[in-house]
């Protein structure tokens, strides 16, 4: 039964990368049907984001009511309802409607499930399910690209992927006994015989501030680097569009393959030993990136390096809260460690691009490395925090 979970689990979270690239790839389509600007894709994805945010920031409620079982199905059976949604919208404003479920689907799936893993599973299936993750993303593209070849229909890629997320929604109600179910759960997760912790209980924890801070950084480095990867290549080191688009995928290539390999390492190494690992195979990144040198090679190389180097760090984080802070606290650590990640993606990729319109575009690798330093300093007093706790 536990393997089985598990393999569900698997599913659930290549559900939850299929929608998130589906906007992008269906975008240029979509707005010429709706007379749209190409900046509107923003409007609908700051709606999604905020919708994240908020259902992140609630799922210890959420949880501790319910179970982690009971939410993951219901928001993925929203995320399904919100894609159809899209498929068959007639206007802008109804994109925007639907897109609130979809936010808040995604935040409360994401919370739930990270935090069910981390109590429940090793280090490796946390690495391995974010790898999975990158799977759902990078596939989700390509079944729109099908669908726009065969039908010529943004709206047909929409809704196949919400039959798929249906067809996965229909299977967590049917595995929910598996959830360790009822109270046994929710004993075991902080359940309802436990108080709320809440936002401000959270933050009142010694050394949650600092976890939050480092998982801002280090998604505004990803999400940062990610975005703006080609334009650098092409403006600031005169690479060709073609070369840069295609070493910019390797990027999330490797950390996609990172985290598939890092979990054959995580559990000998431990979280901490992984993230430090991490955090030095990106600043390396960074460092190749910003080489002052004519040849392509070590910007190229750099961003692959740069993307290996963000694969441990995102899952040996989450993984680590309920040893840092206590499996009783870690859903409602994890909730607001998920919305700090949403902010760090959603913010700080439009701030480096003012920097690079009213500054430079080359300050790109060093912009990627303030974020890295921050993560490396804010990790070291988790664990400078940790260790003294021990010896007391």
């Amino acid at each position: 039964m536990f393997s089985l979970l598990l393999a569900i689990i698997y599913m659930a979270f290549i559900s939850l990368g299929l929608p998130d690239s589906l906007l992008g790839s269906a975008w240029p389509v979509m707005r010429l049907e709706f007379g749209a600007d190409v900046s509107f894709a923003g409007v609908i994805s700051m709606i999604i984001s905020a919708g994240t945010i908020v259902s992140s920031l609630l799922s210890e409620r959420l949880t501790k009511r319910f179970g982690a079982g009971l939410v993951t199905a219901v928001s993925v059976g929203m995320t399904a309802a919100a894609l159809f949604g899209f498929s068959v919208s007639s206007a802008l404003w109804m994109l925007c409607l639907w897109a609130v479920p979809y936010g808040l689907g995604a935040g409360a799936v994401d919370a739930a499930l990270n935090n069910y893993v981390a109590l429940h599973y090793s280090s490796r299936h946390m690495s391995w399910l974010h790898c999975f993750w990158g799977v759902g993303a990078a596939v989700s593209p390509y079944i729109m690209s099908a669908c726009l070849a065969s039908s010529g229909q943004w709206r047909q890629g929409y809704r196949t992927v919400s039959i798929i997320q249906a067809a996965l929604t229909a299977a967590l109600f049917l595995s929910l006994p598996m959830w360790r179910g009822g109270k046994k759960e929710r004993a075991q997760t902080g359940g309802e015989e436990s108080p709320l912790l809440g936002i401000r209980g959270a933050l009142g924890i010694p050394g949650v501030p600092y976890i939050l801070l480092a998982f801002f950084g280090y998604c505004a480095a990803e999400s940062t680097a990610g975005l703006w990867a080609s334009s650098y290549l092409v403006e600031a080191r005169g690479i060709d569009a073609k070369t840069a688009a295609s070493f910019a995928s390797l990027f999330y290539l490797g950390i996609t393959v990172g985290r598939f390999l890092n979990g054959f390492a995580a559990d000998k190494m431990g979280d901490k030993r992984m993230i430090r690992v991490g955090v030095c195979v990106a600043a390396a990144g960074a460092l190749l990136i910003a080489l002052p040198t004519g040849a392509d090679v070590p910007a190229l190389s750099g961003l692959v390096v740069f993307g290996l180097g963000c694969a441990p760090v995102y899952p040996c984080v989450i993984h680590s809260t309920p040893y840092n802070f206590g499996a009783e606290n870690s859903q409602a650590i994890i909730g607001i460690q998920m919305a700090s990640a949403y902010v760090g993606t959603t913010v700080m990729p439009p701030v480096f691009g003012l920097i690079a319109q009213h500054v430079s575009i080359r300050l790109y690798p060093y912009f990627l490395m303030a974020f890295i330093l921050l993560l490396a300093v804010m990790t070291e007093r988790i664990n400078r925090l940790k260790s003294g706790a021990r010896t007391r």
